[in-house]
């Protein structure tokens, strides 16, 4: 059966009146076929031909000691990751949902290797960025997996409508920064129906895109297939910080360089991450403080 706000991208979608609802009720859209199975037969070649991960990936881990790892970079450079970052129909579409030009805040591969890769705490990204310096939640989230997501290797899950009940105070929760579990609690008990909890399952090239204040956690990966995925971060120009000191470790506002959504496929660039701007461990508060 069908989640709610899911839809079905085409080379002709266009995010309706009916859409655009749909996002702003339930705090997300799920556009299945966003991209094609070549386009993320050739986003893996970056991570499974180069040492990125070795280099520049990093994890905290959960209660139990396992961990996702992750590889997050600020600048989407000129690599077919950063061609994902850049093209159209990733922009135009965060953009029309956030209503006004918004700017690559950054992005991140997430990987649940087989058997040990670790959970995600509820959280909302919001309760991270507002210590960033982001005045207002008119940022948003766009999940892609380049592995099939399933509950058996730690789908991501979401509680639809949850953005409305605005930034939720954060915490340490199992060593990892996450949203308070009683306020979540609540949520989740609400007799309303207004806040469902979903498990969002998706193949390859799906998209979500999602508020920046809609809670959302992972379980771990039981089974003995990877999950990865990519995350990449939008705000608005608006919303971006004032003050350099207190943007934390993502930029202020810089203009994108769009390019046509072919270039993901046109771009033969697997390994040249020449100003991408990884982060690197040290430098994120996250995992200093879980420390």
């Amino acid at each position: 059966m069908p989640l709610p706000g899911e839809h079905n991208f085409s080379p002709h979608f266009t995010l309706t009146p009916s859409i655009l609802h749909d996002y702003h009720t339930h705090g997300y859209i799920l556009l299945r076929n966003f991209l094609a199975p070549s386009e993320v037969d050739n986003t893996l070649r970056v991570f499974t031909e180069t040492d990125v991960i070795e280099r520049f990936g990093y994890g905290i881990p959960d209660a139990s000691g396992r961990m996702p790892r992750m590889v997050l970079w600020n600048t989407p450079g000129d690599d077919v990751t950063g061609m994902i970052c850049r093209c159209e129909k990733v922009v135009s579409t965060a953009e029309q949902l956030l209503g006004g030009e918004v700017y690559h805040y950054h992005s991140k591969m997430v990987m649940k290797e087989p058997l040990i890769g670790g959970k995600q705490e509820w959280h909302q990204d919001y309760g991270y960025w507002y210590n960033n310096g982001l005045l207002t939640p008119d940022a948003l989230s766009v999940f892609i997996p380049l592995d099939t997501c399933t509950r058996e290797n730690g789908c991501l899950q979401v509680i639809a409508g949850s953005h409305r009940c605005g930034k939720i105070e954060h915490e340490l929760v199992a060593g990892q920064t996450g949203a308070n579990l009683e306020r979540v609690e609540e949520i989740q008990g609400d007799k309303t129906g207004r806040f469902r909890h979903l498990f969002v399952e998706m193949s390859p090239g799906d998209a979500l895109f999602f508020h920046s204040n809609v809670l959302h956690m992972s379980e771990p990966n039981d089974s003995e297939k990877i999950r990865r995925a990519l995350i990449l971060a939008y705000n608005r120009r608006d919303n971006s910080a004032g003050r350099k000191e207190v943007t934390g470790h993502h930029p202020m506002y810089s203009p994108i360089e769009r390019v046509p959504d072919s270039a993901i496929l046109g771009c033969d660039n697997f390994s040249d991450f020449t100003g991408k701007d990884f982060l690197l461990p040290a430098n994120d508060k996250t995992v200093t403080a879980a420390k």
